[in-house]
């Protein structure tokens, strides 16, 4: 098996989409600790592709390719994807290039609707993708228990309170909370932090907005799970390398 590890949340949320039709969008949780191979074999019950001949690629909200892919044995959550990418199934099966010299078959949506043998009707049947209602219902009576949860810490944070970052596989960052709220970044509640020290990504400006204060290196947004609010007062760093 591989040796990649997953460092990021146990599930992620993504939209699926498939070349073969283009208006077919699903959503879908997946286990990040899943090999890719195995990705592609959920893929398979989804969209009805193959996944020996299938091509996956990921896009970010602005529809731009954020990777392919194309490791079987690499792990699901070793991908840069969050919560909310595209995920975009391309089978070569299906491409012009092995369908070129067929003649090309047209049907009404009626039509298609009536057959017993096509794809869509293999999930109606099976109540699979989109037809799964129970399911639907599910993902979505998580989703809001997700966010409830999410609101209900974010607001446990309050502008000038001190607090500490501990995000996975990361040491613990004593900070000042500076925002609390959402954001045009990324969807969901976010707390805008300024570091005690230069361990940060920005300076409370992201993609041109200004967020909040700080020196550039000092500013960085973290997900409520993952703040203590509390005591935590600014640590000394003596720089005094003289004995």
């Amino acid at each position: 098996m591989s040796n990649y590890t997953v460092v990021t949340p146990d599930f992620v949320n993504v939209s699926i989409t498939t070349s073969n039709q283009s208006s077919y969008c699903v959503e879908r949780r997946f286990q990040k600790s899943i090999s890719v191979d195995e990705f592609k074999g959920k893929l398979e019950l989804v969209t009805g592709g193959n996944s020996q001949t299938m091509r996956v690629e990921a896009y970010d909200k602005n529809d731009k390719l954020i990777c392919t892919l194309d490791d079987n044995q690499r792990l699901l959550g070793s991908y840069p994807i969050d919560d909310g990418t595209r995920i975009h199934v391309i089978d070569s099966f299906y491409t012009n290039e092995n369908l070129g010299n067929v003649e090309k078959f047209e049907i009404t949506e009626e039509e298609y609707a009536k057959r017993t043998d096509t794809v869509k009707a293999f999930l109606a049947k099976n109540k699979l993708g989109k037809y799964n209602e129970e399911e639907a219902k599910r993902r979505q009576e998580e989703k809001r228990q997700e966010e409830t949860a999410e609101e209900e810490a974010a607001n446990r944070c309050k502008i000038g309170d001190r607090c500490e970052v501990f995000v996975p596989n990361q040491p613990k960052r004593r900070a000042t909370v500076m925002y609390v709220g959402k954001t045009d970044f990324k969807d969901g509640y976010w707390i805008g932090v300024k570091y005690d020290e230069p361990l940060g990504k920005n300076n409370g400006t992201v993609n041109g907005k200004k967020y909040f204060e700080c020196p550039p290196k000092y500013g960085g947004f973290i997900k409520p799970a993952y703040i203590k609010v509390g005591d935590f007062p600014e640590e000394e760093f003596d720089l005094d390398e003289e004995l």
